[in-house]
């Protein structure tokens, strides 16, 4: 432990400005369950009775979860931190004590929570805290699917493309690499289910592992069409008692939009009557969109746009881990929303 300030020290406290990575860290600090995950690795770590003993579980931890947050490699992560101040707050670091782990310890970390499937154990236990603190409600979801595109060359040392990725076609454009299939809190959004295949699987085929046993309906855009008349779900008197809430295509949508009048009070059309079907399809689209946002997260904020290794299971794990964090930035976000109303109240 650091007993006494430096120069250093006393010359950044005296700043006039607090960076945003700064400020994002020590929410993520606050808000993330540092004794609730370690103590899922616990067991799977290494024991370190001989020779010299291990890194702290939480200092890498944090470090893989800078890893994370900004998408860098492991070389890029370990100069990182030796770079930048508010990595090194984060990570709890007094140069004057000890070093940054260096980049094969943190693969080697990487590696034994990929092994025994920690990350999708960590996401459980982060999204049982947020249940806990009334982030994750019961009673619907919302299930969607988002394309992460893999390099189509085959530059490489094996002069092929990953075999487990495939290329689809979205719109008028073509998608090589992988799809994270997602189910959400229908009243939060938080997501609470996941499942990874390779592109050019349907939607549909997914959608039936991605609710909760207590779901009483599912609300899902026209690419799930007929799934309530598949042979799993008539099979099942759980999911065959689900209302699965698919919006209309987009022909069919167009044509109802074509023939109703908009004004303030709603949808009406010709002769001023509601046409309750487009009414409803609104409200439903509502809903749906609350799993956007943590697609948002993932794929913008946390820049994970393409795939970083080769195979399924290696970035289905790296997937967990990010859309449990995008959960928790989600909470963070929900606790300014309230502290802003609470003050101008």
């Amino acid at each position: 432990m650091k007993t006494q300030l430096t120069f250093s020290d006393i010359e950044y406290a005296e700043r006039k400005r607090v960076s945003r990575r700064e400020v994002f860290l020590r929410k993520m600090d606050v808000l993330i369950p540092w004794a609730e995950l370690t103590a899922v690795i616990q067991p799977y770590y290494y024991p370190g009775k001989r020779g010299r003993p291990p890194i702290e579980i939480e200092t890498m931890l944090r470090m893989y979860f800078v890893q994370l947050w900004y998408n860098m490699s492991d070389e890029m992560t370990e100069e990182s931190i030796y770079d930048s101040r508010a990595m090194k707050e984060f990570m709890r670091i007094d140069f004057h004590q000890q070093s940054v782990p260096d980049a094969t310890t943190l693969l080697g970390f990487r590696h034994l929570l990929e092994q025994n499937k920690l990350q999708e154990k960590m996401f459980q236990r982060i999204n049982a805290v947020l249940e806990g603190q009334g982030m994750i409600w019961r009673g619907g979801s919302v299930i969607d699917a988002v394309i992460i595109e893999a390099p189509s060359s085959t530059k490489n040392s094996a002069k092929s493309r990953d075999p487990e990725m495939h290329q689809t076609k979205k719109g008028n454009e073509w998608y090589f690499g992988m799809k994270a299939h997602a189910g959400a809190d229908a009243g939060t959004g938080m997501v609470h289910s996941l499942t990874f295949t390779a592109a050019n699987v349907a939607d549909v085929e997914e959608a039936s592992k991605l609710v909760r046993e207590d779901d009483e309906f599912a609300s899902l855009d026209a690419g799930y069409t007929g799934i309530d008349k598949r042979q799993e779900v008539k099979e099942d008197p759980q999911l065959s008692a689900i209302d699965w809430r698919v919006s209309p295509r987009m022909g069919q949508s167009r044509a109802l939009e074509n023939a109703l009048y908009k004004d303030a009070l709603g949808h009406l059309d010709l002769v001023g009557q509601p046409r309750w079907d487009v009414w409803i399809a609104y409200l439903n689209s509502k809903v749906r969109s609350k799993v956007e946002h943590s697609f948002h997260v993932v794929k913008n904020i946390f820049a994970y746009r393409k795939t970083r290794y080769r195979g399924l299971k290696k970035n289905g794990a790296r997937l967990y881990m990010l859309f449990a964090l995008a959960n928790v930035l989600r909470w963070s976000w929900r606790k300014d929303s309230l502290g802003t109303l609470a003050a101008a109240a």
